[in-house]
């Protein structure tokens, strides 16, 4: 069996969870891999309308597996710097997928396992879930999670993380930003499966366009060729099969295309 498994659902939600509940989830270099090629695949299927990642067990992710920081310590320069680009690769390829992701914090969340979390779109935690960004109490930073951590929670509240290490609990993640709603554990479900409804009540290919909008935009001073930008990519929008369909089921009463 994989590290992780796949479980797809009929309405176009695929569900990926980390499956070492024995480690609570951290994950290794086979880890790493095979869910970036997971989700490089997701990325390009039409039929997939929606990623939700969560962990196996009591935790979430522990983020990196012990052991796998133990073998670390013999590689060779060249190979330190592979097995963290690995890693820079998976997270970069989570927060950019063209599919709207949820992560479903069913406990806790550390070191790697906030940078997960980050780097979805939409996070929902259990009151039961902690996060931390605890690498300095092992003489590292998170580096490779750092840029995902501060879009989400700002350069403020990350400073305060990353220097001390400490864990916190699910409200206070979601009173800094870290995740957007705290459920109770037996109504977590019910909690990520209103998401996924409103997701899906969105066109797939305007979602992705939004999700691109946001990346562009963060952090750039509206200048006139981002009010350029932003008037061509709504005219190039509003051509598409899917904008026309869903702007005429809008008048109309009817579902869209999307939604038959």
């Amino acid at each position: 069996m994989s590290d992780f498994f796949l479980a797809d659902r009929s309405d176009g939600v695929v569900r990926l969870t980390l499956n070492r509940p024995d480690v609570h989830n951290a994950f290794d270099d086979r880890l790493i891999a095979e869910l970036t090629q997971a989700l490089e695949s997701l990325g390009e299927d039409d039929g997939v309308r929606a990623v939700v990642l969560t962990g196996a067990g009591k935790s979430f992710s522990a983020g990196a597996d012990l052991n796998w920081m133990r073998r670390m310590a013999g590689y060779s320069d060249e190979e330190n710097l592979a097995d963290a680009r690995a890693l820079a690769r998976l997270m970069q390829t989570l927060n950019e997928l063209p599919k709207p992701t949820v992560a479903r914090v069913n406990g806790a969340a550390l070191g790697g396992g906030t940078g997960l979390v980050a780097c979805c779109d939409i996070a929902i935690a259990s009151d039961k879930a902690s996060f931390g960004t605890t690498e300095a109490r092992l003489g590292i930073i998170p580096a490779v999670i750092g840029p995902y951590v501060i879009a989400a929670i700002g350069p403020r509240q990350a400073k305060r993380l990353m220097l001390t290490g400490e864990r916190i609990p699910a409200s206070e993640a979601a009173r800094i930003g870290l995740v957007h709603e705290v459920a109770p554990a037996e109504g977590l479900d019910a909690a990520i499966n209103a998401v996924l409804d409103d997701l899906l009540r969105c066109g797939p290919k305007a979602i992705a366009a939004a999700k691109r909008l946001v990346r562009d935009l963060t952090g750039r001073p509206i200048t006139a060729e981002i009010v350029d930008d932003m008037a061509q990519r709504i005219a190039q929008l509003r051509a598409t099969a899917e904008a026309r369909d869903g702007i005429v089921a809008f008048l109309e009463k009817r579902r869209p295309a999307w939604l038959a």
